[in-house]
């Protein structure tokens, strides 16, 4: 599981993360949710070590996040943060290609070809593989994007905004393709939400965070309740049950 203990991060005297307590379950979908400046992504970059805690300990499989070996880690946990930033001339499977430099530092075997065409063919992405990034759309190039961290093939697999450039349609299959990989291949997934009712949809769990600490945990029935959900995102909200599950609804 990915244990969090203790964690803080302080950017200023008003502004700091925790101290947060966390457990994730393994081989689930957990769904990280709140308002802007929460905290969620503080706390997804510093399980994934690209941000240094000041306090606590990060654990993911066993491993001390903060003083494991990176090439360790690298085959253990990976991220797609918020932010993207890519090299034009990469085809697309080249950049997929990338999520197995960990395993081949750049030498790929046939076996590690394979793994690129999986998730190349799984998100639907094999008649563009020979284009460049530049040349998709943005949602093709966040698919892309997914394609290659699923690369890495580890059990453990962090993404901040997800659904960035996607639209509903599109998020909706994004979903269901992490919903499968979690289902098929046992990895666990973290991933940042905005869209309470696609997190209720897809996620076993959901972590809502308030001001820098975790405020709820629990399943999507213990969370999609009217007095929680509108005590995390402060605008009252109204849960209605329907045949697909509980819908939240602003009022």
């Amino acid at each position: 599981m990915i244990s969090v203990r203790g964690v803080s991060k302080r950017y200023s005297s008003q502004t700091h993360i925790g101290p947060v307590d966390l457990e994730i379950p393994q081989g689930e979908v957990t769904a990280i949710v709140g308002l802007n400046g929460a905290g969620k992504s503080t706390l997804l970059t510093m399980v994934g070590r690209l941000l240094k805690l000041d306090e606590g300990q990060i654990f993911v499989a066993g491993l001390d996040v903060h003083d494991a070996n990176s090439k360790d880690l690298a085959k253990v946990l990976a991220i797609l943060r918020q932010e993207n930033h890519f090299v034009t001339r990469l085809s697309v499977r080249q950049f997929v290609a990338f999520g197995r430099f960990s395993y081949t530092q750049g030498r790929l075997t046939p076996q590690d070809e394979e793994v690129i065409s999986h998730y190349i063919d799984f998100l639907g992405l094999k008649e563009l593989e020979n284009r460049y990034l530049d040349e998709v759309s943005g949602g093709q190039r966040q698919k892309a994007y997914v394609a290659m961290v699923l690369a890495q093939d580890t059990d453990y697999v962090l993404l901040d905004e997800l659904l960035n450039n996607l639209d509903v349609a599109r998020s909706v299959e994004m979903l269901k393709y992490l919903r499968q990989t979690c289902d098929e291949d046992g990895k666990t997934i973290v991933m940042i939400m905005h869209d309470i009712n696609f997190s209720a949809q897809c996620a076993n769990n959901i972590c809502a965070m308030k001001e820098g600490k975790v405020i709820a945990f629990g399943s999507a029935k213990d969370i999609m309740n009217s007095k929680t959900l509108t005590d995390i995102f402060e605008t009252p909200i109204e849960v209605i049950d329907t045949k697909y599950g509980p819908f939240a609804i602003c009022l």
